[in-house]
């Protein structure tokens, strides 16, 4: 947003210094970009006088001038068909940089004759696209700086420039006005009022308009009038000089008219050729592929759905973005027909995105301007153009409503310092809202209809805390900490997860990221894939569904490695999981994978693939980190992605399953595009019990100094029989002595019988308050084989 401090000051009644104003701009949350001071490219030209003007010898066109300077008398040759004696002239001295000519003039000879600098035009000073000839000034002294005379005699060809950037949220600050209104709340003087116009109806408009039903969401209102007999040409000079200004370049009256109002105002306005206009104009939805020449020169096939005007001869604008050539304002236009909208910012951005079109119309228009001003703007814009251009100007005709936008939010004042930690007296929040433009009747403030960022009780605050400056917000000191050691802020399962997280890395497994969300297929092979876990609006396809299983993001990461030739692989993950989509059924899960060999290739040592057992000891080694209890059982029957022979679930009894581990099902691996061999875990760690006392400390060392003793026993049993049975039955028979059983064989052959097969374990016994007997050694072990008998439905190998 651009604008110049003289025109800021047209809707601004203050006596504030210009760094003021920027300084406060930001402060409020109007950031300034850039000031562009044109008095810095003026540096260095002075006034001088021409005292004698003759002929040049070798030239009709050039003039051999004495030029009186600061300096003294010197002699200059010039071109420009007003240059005579008398006149007082801007010169440029030898070694000055002239920017509208981008030289650098130095001393030199013109036919012949030397010239000792140059007496500019306002087009090689950049004042204007004047260029018939020198500057006459109708007063100054010789050896004046001309920036210093500018300043004094034409105020508005010096004035600074200010560039501010606006957040998206804040459409009312494109216009000057709104950027004056936010200075006034701030103090920085009083919001003039607006100036007052006449508009005198003549008739109504033969020019009828009408939005289609396809439009009716993308154009609130359509409004428009009529004006006959304007004669358009160039614009007065003030406004002119206004546009030059902020870089906009003046075409005629009637253009120049409507962005004024743009910028001004945040108004955007279209004016029509209405000679060239066929029937009425009608707002539509495009069909697709029609095309419009534009005022740009440029031509655009219009996308389906975007937003038209047209006649009964076609396309004549893109609404709210950009009018057409063929209906466009020249010199010869009579009639005008003045247009004002208020359209929907989303079908706006949607238009321009497809079509690619950058315009002061689809920046505002886009963003939201005042549905409240859309009357009085065309009113206004009527008004000055009947006074520039003359005509007359027929009825309004309306198509649509102007929005209600009304709406109104309780302003607790003591919300202020528990939002934002500023003590602001309530009546002077009040006073800052009421500055604003927003009306307080009681606590209730009455949003301006400007205003469509504010949406609730605490934008009200933020208004508030804006204009006071958020600079002001004073330190206050931290709350007393009481002494002593505080309380752990991390949660039992918080810790767990930072646990697994170090053990895994310290076992050498490399942690993935992977996203939540998976394919369907993928989700499938580990038990979801249902409509429960379906993503309502997906990213892609390939992401569908909530994960069920970390494995499947860690396989599809094995896959994308093996691809890049990296084969041996240890990956682990931490995450959380979906079993359905309510409260309840997400749970966090440790997850590991390895995959080719335990390590590379060596002169000392030879590579094996990955393993069951690598994956049980890594397992294993994640549940003591973690507390679980030492004495688990490993079960069958896992998931239908594991290998049905060679997994196995840790479990606390038949029910309370801990973890899983063991080789992945090769046809999981070939549906996931992994070369095996594969192994991996996967671990609950909300499944795992919590210690029941809190403790800081690790439980006391026992050590016992009485020797253990250790018994093998071997029995036939039939195959169907686990190895897991009998050792469960043996640590039964006597709990308190028995502190280990170990599997170390197993035997089957034709002698054992056809069905059976021999198991041998070893039973570690520990006393503990004396050393035992031969006859309690006895007694355990016939319990033992008592046990393992009744369990089993074995015999003891003789």
């Amino acid at each position: 947003m651009k604008f110049t401090l003289s025109w800021l000051k047209e809707h601004l009644d203050t006596t504030a210094s210009l760094d003021a104003i920027l300084e406060a701009l930001t402060d409020i949350g109007l950031e300034v970009e850039e000031v562009t001071d044109p008095t810095a490219k003026l540096k260095g030209f002075t006034i001088a006088k021409i005292t004698e003007a003759e002929q040049h010898p070798d030239a009709d066109r050039l003039r051999v001038c004495k030029v009186e300077t600061d300096a003294g008398l010197t002699q200059i040759v010039c071109g420009a068909p007003n240059a005579r004696a008398g006149i007082t002239v801007v010169l440029a001295k030898p070694g000055m940089y002239i920017p509208g000519l981008d030289i650098t003039i130095s001393v030199g000879k013109i036919r012949g004759v030397e010239s000792h600098g140059m007496m500019a035009s306002e087009k090689e000073l950049e004042l204007s696209d004047e260029h018939n000839g020198i500057i006459e000034l109708p007063t100054g002294e010789v050896g004046q700086d001309f920036a210093d005379w500018l300043a004094q005699n034409r105020p508005e060809t010096v004035d600074p420039m200010i560039e501010i950037a606006i957040t998206p949220n804040r459409p009312d600050a494109l216009g000057v006005r709104g950027v004056a209104r936010d200075l006034a709340a701030r103090g920085l003087g009083t919001l003039r009022p607006m100036p007052d116009y006449k508009l005198t109806e003549a008739g109504a408009c033969p020019i009828p308009v009408t939005i289609e039903d396809n439009a009716a969401d993308g154009c609130l209102v359509f409004a428009g009038r009529l004006i006959k007999g304007v004669k358009n040409g160039p614009s007065p000079a003030w406004l002119q000089q206004k546009l030059t200004a902020i870089g906009l370049r003046p075409i005629s009256a009637l253009v120049d008219v409507t962005n004024l109002f743009t910028y001004d105002l945040n108004r955007p306005l279209h004016v029509f050729d209405a000679g060239k206009v066929a029937g009425g104009l009608k707002i539509s939805r495009a069909k697709g592929g029609e095309e419009l020449l534009a005022l740009d020169e440029k031509t655009y096939a219009m996308p389906e759905g975007a937003l038209i005007i047209s006649d009964d001869n076609g396309v004549e604008s893109i609404g709210g973005i950009m009018g057409g050539e063929a209906s466009g304002c020249n010199e010869t236009t009579v009639d005008v027909f003045v247009e004002a909208a208020v359209w929907d910012h989303i079908s706006i951005a949607h238009g321009g995105r497809a079509l690619k079109i950058n315009s002061d119309a689809r920046y505002r228009n886009e963003r939201g301007i005042d549905p409240g001003f859309n009357m009085e703007g065309l009113d206004r814009a009527c008004a000055l153009i009947v006074e520039l251009c003359g005509g007359s100007v027929s009825e309004a005709v309306v198509a649509g409503e102007v929005p209600d936008v009304a709406r109104a939010y309780r302003l607790d004042t003591d919300r202020c310092s528990s939002l934002v930690g500023m003590e602001i007296p309530a009546d002077d929040q009040r006073a800052t809202l009421e500055r604003l433009g927003f009306v307080m009747d009681g606590d209730m403030a009455q949003v301006p209809s400007w205003r469509p960022d504010v949406l609730g009780e605490a934008d009200l605050v933020e208004e508030v805390a804006r204009i006071a400056s958020l600079s002001n917000l004073e330190p206050k000191p931290l709350p007393r900490i009481a002494p002593g050691v505080p309380k752990p802020i991390l949660t039992p399962l918080q810790k767990r997860e930072q646990t697994a997280r170090r053990t895994a890395a310290a076992l050498g497994y490399s942690e993935c990221v992977t996203y939540s969300f998976i394919d369907k297929t993928s989700a499938a092979l580990f038990g979801g894939g249902t409509d429960a876990t379906m993503v309502g609006n997906p990213i892609s396809s390939e992401m569908s569904h909530m994960r069920p299983d970390l494995l499947a993001g860690l396989l599809q990461a094995a896959a994308r490695n093996q691809a890049r030739g990296q084969q041996d692989l240890a990956l682990f993950e931490v995450g959380a999981v979906w079993t359905g989509g309510e409260p309840g059924e997400q749970h966090l899960q440790v997850a590991g994978l390895l995959v080719g060999a335990t390590s590379p290739k060596d002169v000392h040592a030879s590579a094996r693939s990955v393993d069951l057992y690598d994956a049980r000891s890594d397992v294993e080694a994640l549940l003591s980190a973690l507390g679980a209890p030492a004495k688990v059982q490993v079960l069958r029957d896992g998931a239908p992605w594991w290998h049905p022979g060679r997994h196995g679930r840790i479990c606390l009894g038949p029910k309370k399953m801990l973890a899983v581990f063991g080789e992945i099902h090769p046809k999981v691996l070939q549906q996931m595009g992994v070369k095996g061999p594969a192994v991996g875990f996967t671990l609950w760690p909300e499944d795992i019990p919590l210690p029941r006392a809190a403790s800081t400390s690790k439980g006391a060392l026992i050590l016992n100094d009485l020797q253990a003793i250790e018994r093998d026993f071997a029995f036939i049993v039939d195959t169907s029989v686990d190895a897991l049975t009998l050792v469960n039955a043996a640590s039964g028979a006597d709990k308190t002595m028995i502190e280990d059983v170990r599997i170390f064989d197993e035997f089957t052959g034709a002698s054992l019988g056809e069905g059976k097969k021999s198991l041998a374990f070893a039973v570690r016994i520990q006393p503990k308050d004396a050393t035992l007997k031969e006859k309690e050694i006895e007694a355990i072990c016939a319990r033992i084989v008592e046990k393992v008998e009744k369990a089993t439905g074995g015999t003891l190998r003789g």
